[in-house]
This record gives structure tokens, sequence and C-alpha cells, in this order.
């Protein structure tokens, strides 16, 4: 396995960070060191991780190994479609302007919103009452 040539890079989303490692291989996705399909449950969520790899029609060229943290589910896969879209560009320079106009490289900047003083949480106010 050492002597293949490897691809890493780092994604993030939300509060998610996700560091994927591209290896020539069959197609098979780890996360976490469990199967793509134990760990992400949800049919969108393998769908949102899949993009990438389908935009540029290598879905079994690459074998996967991703080790994800912090954030939820969401989130998670967020951070991995975009980890797994940069080291497509380390592969091959050309599909960056592919993955760039189906928005891939972008870091989605959207986080959570903090608390603010006098409210319940972000924007949630105490109920009002009138006696």
């Amino acid at each position: 396995m050492t002597d293949k040539v490897q691809y890493f890079a780092t994604g993030r989303r939300k509060e998610s960070r996700a560091r994927v490692r591209l290896l020539p291989g069959s197609g098979k996705i780890t996360v976490n060191k469990r199967p793509f399909n134990d760990y992400f449950t949800r049919e969108s969520h393998r769908l949102i991780i899949m993009q990438p790899l389908e935009l540029v029609k290598l879905p079994a060229q690459y074998d996967v190994f991703a080790i994800v943290e912090g954030g939820g589910a969401s989130g998670q896969a967020g951070a991995m479609r975009l980890g797994i879209a940069r080291a497509l560009v380390k592969i091959q320079e050309s599909l960056k302007t592919t993955l760039k106009k189906a928005k891939f490289l972008t870091r989605d900047a959207r986080a959570r919103e903090r608390k603010k003083y006098g409210r319940k949480r972000a924007r949630r106010r105490f109920q009002y009452t009138k006696r």
C-alpha cells in the first residue's frame, strides 16, 4: 500500500473536519475505519459524498480513506465532499474547472449562529406574557 501514490486533502463544513486520502484502487470508501454504508446510514449523505467522484466519472478508480471528526452527520458528509474534490484536483489539475463550476471546491461557510444575550437561542425570544 505504501508503494502506491497517495493524495491527501482536508475538507471542512460547519464544525466538522475530514482528512481524506485517495489511493488508486477499486472504489472502496472507508470512514473512520468503518465501511462507508455503515458510517453514513442516510442515503442523502452517501449521495453528497459521491457527487465529486461521479461528476468526473472516476467512482471506481480510487479508494477513499477518511478520518472524520466533529459536528454531525450532515456536516461530516459536506466535509468529505470538499476533501474528495480537493484531492481530485491534486490528482488531475484539469478537473478543477469542472469541480469549481459544480461548486464542490467552495467551502460552505454557513455555521451555527452564536447565542445572544437575553435570548433563548440565537434568535428565539422568551415568550411574551400578557398577565
